[in-house]
């Protein structure tokens, strides 16, 4: 009930956002009209479409995404008459015979005082399938809860009530501007002019979703109120609930606080990219450092001597594949003391808590443990069994590795963040849970706690407080940090400000403005933005970000050729030296060799705002996200 209250109050803030004025010439189109048999059928229509396309487009893949999009176009050209009609009233008299009947029955039927219901509602269903809503907080949370647990009459409920909430607000707007158009019409002449200016308003706003401004340049536009505003209801009516998907933090999960170490799954599987596919796309300037990613409040502790059962350890049968082991399942674990690693393989999160995992593996394998990793993907390269399998060998991984594709096992688990650390006991049943980074030391002592109840002697009661890891698992600087994790893919893009903005799915030639504020980020160069990446179509393209970190890694792989990428890494316009990352020479010289995680920066001593570019000199390269450390 809780949370169906924050989808609504939700809903009614969205009308303070600049993504909303795209819509509202539908929405106007109606003033003067009997509100019940007019203005509501039309606001109950977009709010039962918008909740049915945002379930699907979230949980039914990718014939949902085209499927809406062809709607979308119908919709557009529907409304665009309904527009002309209104601009031109003779418009139907010179149109062909049957078109004339038909326009002239659908336009004097949507448009004429008293339309009947069902044309209303045909009005609402149309721009139920245009309105893209700016995503804040709220929203990101319902689709990433639709993404990750499937679909559901929950699901279907909370986006339902997000929608009612915007309807109502749309329905007080229409209201206070029908006495405002009524007192307008009664002056001679002015109902002509309404009708005319609302026609051009409606025309004005097809152009508008047609030239993807409702998703691009509003989006931009759109203030941080009313995202503030949606974070201070979740956190004032649910603290325990995670903030805006897509995000990373030390204290505050917001991206544009540090990171922090529990990530939320949110590109492979995002409700939020897959409406973003379609053109309903759910950017926000508020998505701060994540993969809207979403870190963990908190790591849920268990306190000394008292762990708690959480329930029985589910099915492991629902991997794709396996690595460095048989498939493993539930029962024949029983008698072990298992620890189960949800991790992905380019997750600078996991990345650092992987020494860990491995050390705990080796020290207490003889003494029954069993490290099981299950690795879910969160981008597209993620899902090639081949890449996890070399991963898995570059980064020394001798234990269990279920690969998760379809996550089947997350879901199983109800996990949400990267990485994630179960801890079961020999008799199948979960005792403990840590997301994110750090607490090593109480997450051993629970391993050795678990070994002790199932009887095992002489447990070692030291625990592993160096591992020796370099690059980029060395552990981060947080205190540092004041760089959010950001995504060069047009699905969660924030802070970009090359001129133009980005143009979606297609080449483009990109220019950087003479400065950079912090955390801004722009392209040079000819590039083509897609959903989860930037790719280079022209050799000598650049990519140059203020930042504020110890670290700095960029997720980057070649193109579809696979042929490798050379590239040159400058920081404030001169090669990095000493600073250099592990995956670049002093002169700022690498590789992009493989699709992972490549360290460009390490910085030592004080720590400042910096502004790093990257030249690739070769054509074809891929670049995925920037995080910090």
């Amino acid at each position: 009930m809780l949370l169906i209250l924050i989808s609504y109050l939700g809903g009614v803030l969205t009308i303070l956002s600049p993504c909303i004025l795209p819509v509202l010439p539908f929405v106007f189109a109606r003033t003067g009209q009997p509100f019940r048999r007019s203005g509501l059928p039309l606001l109950v229509g977009m709010a039962l479409t918008f909740a049915a396309v945002a379930t699907l487009a979230a949980v039914g893949g990718n014939w949902v995404l085209q499927t809406n999009q062809y709607g979308r176009w119908l919709a557009m050209a529907l409304l665009a008459f309904f527009g002309l009609t209104l601009l031109f009233p003779h418009l139907a008299d010179k149109l062909t015979k049957p078109l004339v009947a038909a326009g002239d029955r659908l336009s004097n039927s949507a448009q004429a005082d008293g339309g009947g219901v069902g044309s209303s509602l045909l009005l609402g269903v149309a721009t139920g399938l245009l309105w893209a809503p700016c995503a804040g907080p709220v929203l990101g949370l319902l689709l990433t809860g639709a993404a990750l647990n499937g679909a559901s009459a929950q699901t279907t409920f909370l986006l339902l009530a997000y929608a009612a909430g915007a309807a109502t607000s749309l329905a007080v707007a229409l209201l206070i501007g029908g006495k405002v158009f009524a007192a307008m019409k009664r002056s001679l002449g002015a109902g002509e002019w309404i009708r005319r200016i609302l026609g051009l308003a409606m025309i004005a706003g097809v152009a508008a979703i047609a030239l993807g401004l409702d998703t691009g340049l509003l989006t931009r536009l759109s203030t941080v109120a009313t995202s503030g505003l949606e974070q201070q209801l979740i956190d004032r009516f649910s603290p325990d609930l995670p903030n805006s998907p897509d995000a990373q933090a030390n204290s505050a999960p917001t991206q544009t606080a540090p990171q922090l170490g529990a990530m939320m799954a949110s590109n492979a599987m995002m409700a939020s990219n897959a409406m973003m596919a379609s053109n309903k796309q759910m950017a926000s300037n508020t998505m701060a450092p994540s993969n809207a990613m979403m870190s963990a409040h908190g790591s849920n502790a268990a306190t000394a001597g008292a762990l708690p059962e959480e329930g029985v350890m589910p099915a492991l049968d629902g991997a794709t594949q396996w690595l460095n082991s048989k498939p493993l399942t539930a029962q024949e674990l029983k008698g072990k003391v298992v620890l189960i690693d949800f991790w992905t393989y380019s997750c600078i999160n996991c990345l650092r808590s992987l020494p860990y995992v491995q050390a705990w593996a080796k020290k207490y394998r003889d003494q029954g443990l069993v490290v099981i990793g299950v690795h879910a993907p969160e981008f597209a390269f993620e899902r090639d069994p081949a890449n996890v399998s070399k991963a898995v060998r570059d980064l020394g991984i001798s234990y269990p590795v279920a690969i998760d594709n379809n996550y089947a096992i997350w879901r199983a688990f109800g996990n949400k963040y990267w990485p994630a650390h179960y801890f079961i006991d020999a008799t199948g049943r979960i005792r403990h849970h840590h997301f994110g980074e750090g607490d090593y030391v109480q997450s051993e002592q629970v391993i050795q706690q678990l070994l002790e109840e199932a009887g095992q002697k002489n447990v070692a009661n030291d625990v592993v407080i160096e591992t020796g890891a370099a690059g980029a698992q060395m552990a981060a600087d947080d205190s540092q940090v004041k760089s959010p994790e950001t995504y060069l893919g047009y699905s969660r893009v924030q802070n970009f400000v090359s001129a133009g903005g980005v143009q979606k799915n297609s080449s483009a030639d990109y220019s950087l403005p003479a400065q950079l504020s912090l955390n801004q980020w722009g392209l040079a160069g000819s590039w083509k933005v897609q959903e989860e990446h930037a790719a280079l179509t022209q050799k000598g393209g650049r990519i140059t970000y203020r930042f504020h970190a110890r670290d700095l890694h960029l997720v980057l792989g070649p193109g579809k050729d696979g042929k490798p990428v050379r590239f040159r890494v400058t920081i404030d316009g001169a090669a990095p030296g000493a600073a250099h990352g592990s995956d670049v020479a002093a002169d700022g010289t690498g590789t992009v060799t493989a699709q992972r995680l490549y360290q460009l920066l390490r910085q030592s001593g004080k720590v400042a705002e910096h502004t790093f570019s990257i030249e690739f000199l070769d054509p074809a390269v891929e670049a995925y996200a920037f995080t910090f450390g």
